[in-house]
């Protein structure tokens, strides 16, 4: 079986995001439901797989971090509101027995993000 993981990495500070706040959600015709909540931790990474076994099915996603509570505990003087606040990922999973790693690359100002290994 697959798993999905992410990780975080702030490039305005050279380091990975620790300490933010990532949701899952799943999307369907009903809506969105949380699946789960996780901080990352000092790698800027979810110490478990946010999705794993039983818990891998096809369908879309949402990854939400909240970034701009990371900024701010950081000192960084945002804007009000902020540009960036919760940055929201969609993507899909088609097959469950693959690895999907979402990776998000930010700044207060911008992000990237790509399907990794």
């Amino acid at each position: 079986m697959g798993k999905l993981t992410t990780h975080v990495l702030d490039t305005a500070h050279g380091c990975p995001g620790a300490g933010i706040t990532v949701e899952l959600y799943a999307i369907d015709a009903a809506g969105r439901t949380l699946l789960k909540a996780d901080v990352t931790n000092d790698d800027g990474r979810c110490a478990t797989p946010l999705l794993e076994e039983a818990t891998m099915q096809p369908g879309q996603y949402e990854l939400v971090f909240h970034a701009g509570d990371y900024y701010t505990a950081r000192g960084v003087a945002l804007s009000t509101p902020r540009f960036l606040d919760r940055i929201t990922l969609g993507f899909g999973i088609a097959a469950t027995d693959q690895n999907y790693h979402v990776p998000l690359v930010m700044t207060p100002w911008s992000y990237s993000t790509y399907r990794g290994s």
